[in-house]
């Protein structure tokens, strides 16, 4: 697993980027890598005017931040496991967003189904298709008829209303 260090302090040598180098370098806006920064998750040296220098170490974190919000991953998170060398922290804090990614790919899952069963209903309106009204019952709960239910709660496999 990639670990951002974030106390480390770039590279002064002649590699150094500027900020815009490393924006374009990963087409993002400079403003991204400066609110990065302001939250603690690059930390580019400076050359004698004052400007931002990246090196190769800023580059890595780049990338590292960029997979990790492939991830799912928020930036607080994205802080939080580059700030601990804890394992067990670092598996509480990855366990706890692999539970929010399954909940995440369970509604996809879900909304999916949903999709499927529109694209595969012969009914001219939709909304007389048992897999549709199944999903509209599941929605407004059981205190209301649970009209075009199969047994067990699921949606019916095969009716043609």
């Amino acid at each position: 697993m990639l670990r951002l260090n974030v106390g480390m302090k770039s590279s002064e040598d002649g590699d150094a980027m500027s900020i815009g180098a490393l924006a374009a370098r990963f087409g993002l806006a400079t403003h991204v890598l400066r609110h990065w920064e302001a939250m603690g998750l690059l930390q580019p040296g400076r050359d004698a005017g004052g400007r931002r220098r990246y090196g190769a170490d800023d580059l890595t974190r780049v990338a590292v931040i960029l997979l990790y919000k492939e991830a799912g991953l928020g930036l607080d998170t994205i802080r939080s496991l580059s700030a601990t060398v804890d394992r067990a922290t670092r598996h509480k804090v990855l366990r706890d967003e692999a539970e929010v990614l399954r909940s995440r790919i369970a509604a996809a899952q879900v909304s999916l189904e949903l999709i499927e069963g529109g694209l595969n209903c012969a009914h001219e309106n939709v909304t007389q298709c048992p897999n549709y009204q199944w999903f509209i019952a599941e929605r407004i709960g059981p205190r209301a008829p649970a009209h075009g239910r199969a047994r067990g709660g699921h949606p019916p496999t095969s009716r043609d209303d």
